[in-house]
């Protein structure tokens, strides 16, 4: 079967679109008060912090409305005290600006997808183009995980090297009330989950769009 060049930067397109779509998808699993909460309750959020579990529970919700809705402004208080210093708001400021991009990209490859398939009129470069790109984002995924498991701080500190300005990411768990409600736990704990999301949902695309159906090589 012949596929012309343009089919295949498509096909290409696609396969990129697929995996920002599975990422993101993957990722708003996890932007909700009962898994933050279920690992806040691992991980000793409450221990750390010092305040009682409601108080806990309260500056969450907050905080993932302003990460998630907005306004982003991280002024949360309990006991009329600010939860945050200055450095610590400007660094979620920072984070809620890095998932409004990403969230925007996301936004674009799912239109993206929807307008591919429909001018697709069933060809397979649309299905393998999902295919494959679900497939390199599982085997991304697996190799991220083994240096992840090898060397997480590492792993953890080169990420937030890519996405933010030097420095404004380290705080002291001692004192700042960021890490102690986000304790290093919950990143390693919600990395892994968010690691078997994305395989799973992977799997599934790159199973649907590699399995040849009847009649689609002779399109």
């Amino acid at each position: 079967m012949n596929v012309s060049p343009i089919e295949t930067l498509l096909s290409v397109l696609v396969a990129v679109a697929t995996m920002l779509v599975i990422v993101g998808v993957a990722v708003l699993a996890f932007l909700n008060p009962v898994w933050v909460g279920f690992e806040q309750g691992r991980s000793g959020a409450v221990a750390f912090t010092g305040y009682t579990p409601a108080q806990v529970e309260s500056v969450t919700d907050s905080v993932l409305s302003d990460l998630v809705v907005g306004p982003p402004s991280f002024a949360q208080t309990v006991d009329g005290s600010p939860v945050f210093t200055d450095r610590e708001r400007a660094h979620m400021v920072d984070v809620r600006g890095v998932f409004a991009a990403f969230g925007a990209l996301v936004l674009l490859a799912l239109v993206l997808l929807i307008g591919a398939r429909i001018g697709s009129h069933g060809r397979p470069w649309f299905r393998r183009g999902m295919g494959f790109g679900a497939l390199a984002l599982g085997v991304g995924v697996i190799l991220g995980g083994i240096v992840s498991v090898l060397a997480f701080d590492q792993a953890f500190e080169t990420f937030h090297e890519l996405f933010f300005p030097g420095g404004s990411y380290e705080f002291d768990p001692l004192t700042d009330r960021l890490v102690q409600l986000f304790p290093i736990q919950f990143w390693e704990e919600t990395s892994l989950a968010l690691g078997v999301v994305i395989l799973v949902l992977a799997g599934i695309v790159a199973w649907w769009g590699l399995h040849e159906r009847k009649g689609t090589a002779s399109r």
